[in-house]
C-alpha cells in the first residue's frame, strides 16, 4: 500500500509539472514527448505495483 500511495504521489507531481509546463509552452514535439513520457511513466508504476516492488512477477 505505500508503493501506491508514494507512486501516485509521484505520478501527480509529474504530471503537474508538465502539465504547468505544457500550458505555458505550446509546442507539438514538447506536447509528443511528455505524452510519451507520461505513457512510459504509467507504465512503470503499473509494473511496479503489479511485482509489488521486489523485481519478480
Amino acid at each position: 500500500m505505500t508503493n501506491f500511495i508514494t507512486g501516485l504521489i509521484g505520478v501527480a507531481g509529474v504530471c503537474a509539472f508538465l502539465g504547468i509546463m505544457l500550458w505555458w509552452i505550446k509546442a507539438v514535439p514538447l506536447i509528443v514527448i511528455c505524452v510519451l513520457v507520461m505513457a512510459l511513466l504509467s507504465y512503470d508504476f503499473y509494473q511496479s505495483l503489479r511485482t509489488n516492488g521486489n523485481g519478480t512477477g
